[in-house]
């Protein structure tokens, strides 16, 4: 596992030297969701919650986990597509190294980027006038639970990096799956104001549970359960999507 982790890091370095060259993606990664947090504060901040300031108590621990899971399934089944069509796989193959390495140098170059997406909506939320109800030690717990989701449901976008042959079919399908799981949740608004069908998908939703845990740490209110069903799921996504994406990775291409 030792030799796997280091192989790994030293993958994970090559895959943010190539985001140097080609930081668009993960710009965008950034660049969406501060959007959305500008947008959505001056759009719904009164006629939800009667005022921008208490919306935006509300709205960034949503925004901060969107940023956190943007940032990196933009790019990382793109990039690993790309690697098996360009013929870097292949070499890869040849090489003494661990076949789960490639995979997870681009799942820990990810959390990079998550950290730096995390990082920045922090900073606009500051300037907007966010503030921490719960103290330095639970805006980090907030930040790491969001980071660990989004590392979790990285290994999605591999499965697709690897099983779809076209990268612009990986970013298509990407943000088809993706859209109703950032959008269909207690992002904007509680789950019980919206429409039943919806309200319905949204309590199921894990995203919402992520919100959620991130939104009581954020604001120093109970947590509940809602920290445990987000480490829960974290697992699931794990223990059921990395094993997909390695044996697809292990099959002949």
């Amino acid at each position: 596992m030792t030799r796997t982790v280091r192989h790994g890091l030293i993958l994970a370095r090559r895959s943010l030297a190539k985001t140097k060259r080609t930081p668009g993606p993960v710009v965008n990664g950034v660049i969406s969701p501060a959007l959305f947090l500008v947008l959505f504060l001056y759009l719904f901040g009164r006629p939800v919650a009667g005022s921008t300031g208490d919306y935006l108590q509300y709205l960034f621990p949503g925004i901060l986990v969107m940023g956190a899971a943007l940032a990196g399934l933009v790019s990382t089944g793109m990039n690993i597509n790309l690697d098996l069509k360009n013929g870097v796989t292949d070499r890869f193959r040849s090489m003494p190294i661990s076949r789960l390495a490639p995979l997870l140098g681009s799942v820990l170059a990810d959390v990079v980027r998550y950290v730096f997406a995390v990082a920045v909506l922090f900073a606009l939320g500051v300037a907007l006038g966010f503030r921490t109800g719960g103290g330095v030690a639970a805006a980090f717990a907030a930040a790491g639970l969001a980071v660990l989701f989004g590392f979790c449901l990285s290994w999605v976008t591999v499965l697709f990096g690897v099983l779809i042959k076209d990268a612009g079919a990986v970013l298509a399908f990407s943000f088809i799956t993706f859209l109703p799981l950032q959008l269909g949740t207690s992002l904007a608004t509680p789950t019980g104001t919206l429409p039943g069908w919806l309200g319905a998908w949204a309590e199921i939703n894990p995203v919402t549970h992520v919100m959620d845990a991130c939104r009581a740490l954020l604001n120093g209110d109970p947590v509940g359960g809602a920290v445990g069903t987000t480490l829960i799921w974290c697992a699931v996504l794990f223990v059921v999507f990395c094993p997909l994406a390695v044996r697809a990775y292990g099959r002949p291409q």
